[in-house]
């Protein structure tokens, strides 16, 4: 049984391994709890027998815009709906917190988990490379 808590207690270590995998860099030594509490509207963990195995950052305008931010799941874990559990408890935490709109950005892979199977619709944007 997998737990998801909208804003969820997680320990920094435990999410800089999963950050590392999902994202293809080595283990960093982030201060997530410090960031997010700065930062972030919410965020989600989805812990199984104690272990934290998903997770994703809701980061806000403090307005009425919320953006969805590395979505991840232990490599082990993913294709079990997860992913999507972990993005309904975000878009139900960023509802219940007042904002209007939920935002994502992902790269052409994703398309189909986060407009088919999430819910969300194509939308224009622009970006601009910064480093």
């Amino acid at each position: 049984m997998t737990e998801y808590t909208w804003r969820g207690p997680f320990a920094d270590a435990d999410v800089n391994v999963l950050h590392a995998e999902g994202f293809g860099h080595p283990v960093l030594a982030d201060a997530w709890g410090a960031q997010l509490e700065r930062h972030s509207l919410g965020w989600v963990t989805a812990v199984q027998s104690g272990e934290l195995v998903g997770f994703v950052n809701v980061a806000w305008d403090g307005g009425v815009h919320a953006f969805l931010l590395d979505t991840m799941v232990r490599a082990d874990r993913r294709r079990t709906g997860i992913g999507r559990a972990l993005v309904e408890t975000a878009v139900a935490g960023a509802q219940a917190s007042g904002c209007e709109w939920l935002h994502v950005d992902f790269d052409d892979h994703l398309r189909g988990f986060y407009l088919d199977e999430c819910g969300f619709t194509p939308t224009g944007a622009g970006l601009v490379r910064l480093r």
